[in-house]
C-alpha cells in the first residue's frame, strides 16, 4: 500500500511599506497592501480550497491532510479575514486534519540564534493549541530548511517527526518514499517531500507545453500506485496557494483535487495519511545523513534564495545582532516588530539569482528590484536601532 501524505504551507508575510532614510515612524508595515493581499488570497485560495477539503473529508472518511499555518499568516487572518480561521477550525474539528509546528514568524532563526528559534517554535505551538485546540507533534522548518543538527534540536523539543525536502544530493540511490531516522537521533522520524510528483501539481499543472498536460486525477493516481513495491509514502508537500492562486481555478486544479481521492482509493490499494499517521504506520528504512543545509527552494535546494548575496547576508547579520538589545529593552512592541522583520520573505525579495528572468522570486514581491528591497529593509532597521537608543 502507498499512503499519500498531503502537507500544505499556509503563509503570508507582513510586507514593509516604503520607508525612506528620513522616515521616523515606527509603523513599518503596509497595512493597506497586507490587508488587500490577505483578503484576495482568502477569496481565491483559502476559502474555496478549505470548502473543497471539508467536502472531501466528509465524503471520504479515510481522507486526511496536514497543514502548517504560520503565526504571521494567522495574525493577518484574525485581523482581516476571520472567516479563514473559522474554516481551518472546521477542518481541524473533523479529526482528520493535522497541524504542524514551525517558527511563529516563518524565520531563519535556527541559522542565527538557537534560543530565538526555540522561543518562536514554542510560541507557534502554543498559538496552535490556543486557536485550534491541538498540540502539534511534527515540525517543519521555514521553507523546509533542514540538516542533522536541526533534527537533533527539534527532537530535544519533544517533537515526534520532522519534514524536509527529498533532495537528490542527500538521498543518492535512496527514495523519498520511505520513512527515515535522522543521524544522531533516537526517536524522531523524517518524511521527505517527493518533489517530482509535488511539482507536477504545484508548478507544471497548467503548463500547456508539458507533455502530461492536461493532468487528470486518474493519471496522477496511477503514478502514485507505481510506488507500491518501491516504498510506502508519497509525500506531496506544497504551498497552499497552489490552489486558486498559483494555479487558477480556470486551470481545473479544483476539479483535479476533488476527484483525486476517489482515484487513489478506488481499488483499496492506496490511502491517505496525516504526517503523524505516516510516521507511526511505517518503520524507518534506516538513517539518513544530511550534514549540510537543504531547502525546497529553486533547483539548487539550498539556502541561496535567502543567503545567496552580500545584501542578504548583511541584512540578516545586522538584524540578529540586535537580539540581545531588543530583548533587554522590555518593549513588547519593539520585540514584535523585530520578530516580524525576521520573516524569510524579506530576504527572499533581495534574491538576485533569477531577477532578470522574472521568475517566482517576483511573486507577491512589492519591490521593483532586490536592491530596493535591501535599502528599504535597512532603513527600517536603522529606525529599530534609533528606538533602542531612545
Amino acid at each position: 500500500m502507498a499512503s499519500v501524505c498531503f502537507y500544505f504551507q499556509v503563509h503570508q508575510p507582513f510586507r514593509l511599506r516604503r520607508y525612506s532614510v528620513f522616515d521616523s515612524d515606527a509603523n513599518y508595515f503596509d497595512e493597506y497592501s497586507n490587508a488587500e493581499v490577505c483578503r484576495k488570497v482568502a477569496r481565491r485560495c483559502y476559502l474555496p480550497t478549505n470548502r473543497l477539503m471539508l467536502d472531501l473529508l466528509r465524503k471520504h472518511p479515510a481522507f486526511a491532510v496536514s497543514y502548517s499555518i504560520t503565526g504571521v499568516a494567522l495574525e493577518q487572518f484574525e485581523r482581516w479575514a476571520p472567516e479563514v480561521v473559522d474554516s481551518f477550525r472546521a477542518l481541524v474539528d473533523t479529526g482528520r486534519v493535522e497541524l504542524l509546528a514551525e517558527t511563529h514568524y516563518h524565520s531563519l532563526a535556527f541559522l542565527y540564534s538557537r534560543e530565538e528559534f526555540r522561543e518562536q517554535v514554542l510560541a507557534h505551538s502554543a498559538k496552535m493549541k490556543e486557536t485550534f485546540g491541538v498540540a502539534p507533534r511534527v515540525f517543519r522548518n521555514t521553507e523546509l530548511i533542514y540538516n542533522n543538527d536541526l533534527a537533533h534540536f527539534v527532537e530535544g523539543l519533544g517533537y515526534a517527526g520532522i519534514v524536509a525536502e527529498g533532495a537528490d544530493d542527500v538521498l543518492g540511490h535512496r527514495s523519498p518514499t520511505f520513512v527515515y531516522r535522522p543521524v544522531g537521533t533516537s526517536r524522531i522520524r523524517l518524511l521527505l517531500k517527493n518533489y517530482r510528483l509535488s511539482d507536477d501539481i504545484a508548478f507544471r499543472f497548467s503548463d500547456q507545453s508539458w507533455p502530461e498536460w492536461p493532468l487528470k486525477a486518474e493519471t496522477f493516481a496511477e503514478w502514485i500506485d507505481r510506488v507500491n513495491g518501491n516504498g510506502y509514502v508519497v509525500n506531496l508537500f506544497m504551498d497552499y496557494e497552489t490552489f486558486g492562486e498559483h494555479q487558477w481555478a480556470e486551470s481545473g486544479i479544483f476539479d483535479f483535487m476533488y476527484h483525486l481521492p476517489d482515484q487513489v482509493m478506488k481499488e483499496g490499494k492506496n490511502d491517505f495519511k496525516t504526517v503523524s499517521e505516516a510516521i507511526e504506520a511505517y518503520e524507518s528504512d534506516g538513517e539518513l545523513d544530511v550534514p549540510h543545509m537543504i531547502s525546497w527552494a529553486d533547483v539548487e535546494r539550498d539556502l541561496s534564495a535567502w543567503l545567496g548575496n552580500a545584501m542578504q547576508s548583511n541584512a540578516l547579520h545586522e538584524l540578529y545582532r540586535l537580539e540581545e538589545a531588543v530583548k533587554a529593552s522590555g518593549d513588547p512592541h519593539l520585540l514584535h516588530d523585530w520578530r516580524r522583520l525576521q520573516t524569510s520573505d524579506h530576504f527572499y525579495y533581495m534574491c538576485t539569482k533569477w531577477f532578470a528572468d522574472g521568475d517566482v522570486h517576483k511573486y507577491f514581491n512589492p519591490y521593483e528590484s532586490p536592491y530596493d528591497s535591501y535599502i528599504n529593509f535597512m532603513n527600517v532597521l536603522d529606525n529599530v536601532r534609533a528606538r533602542l537608543r531612545a
